[in-house]
């Protein structure tokens, strides 16, 4: 079973914690989605953890776990903080293979979001 973990820094606003279970909501809903399940999670100051959130595709039954940082640019998160956390909510479970993505970033999709808000 695959299994996409979205996960973004986390925040003591709760409107900015909702926005990415929303996002993770669309992502199961999306009908070409390569993922058997979608979790969210955040990297510090909120539940759920990264850790939790890897132990719950887990006990889904998850043997392969993709995390993508929900972030716009590559930083010190999305670069070291978060794939510690990942390795170390890994160690458990030696017979899951993982792998973290790179940001969001610079994507042809974005400039067209872009676009599309700044039109209206």
């Amino acid at each position: 079973m695959k299994a996409l973990i979205l996960v973004d820094h986390g925040s003591t606003v709760e409107e900015a914690n909702a926005l990415l279970e929303d996002v993770a909501d669309k992502a199961r809903a999306y009908q070409d989605s390569p993922f058997d399940m979608v979790e969210h999670c955040h990297m510090e100051l909120c539940e759920p953890s990264i850790k939790e959130a890897f132990r719950k595709c887990v006990a889904a039954g998850a043997s392969d776990i993709t995390v993508h940082p929900y972030f716009l640019v590559p930083g010190r998160h999305s670069k070291s903080d978060i794939p510690r956390m990942v390795a170390e909510a890994a160690q458990d479970f030696p017979q899951v293979s993982y792998r973290v993505t790179e940001p969001l970033g610079l994507h042809d999709k974005i400039i067209e979001v872009i676009f599309e808000r700044s039109l209206g």
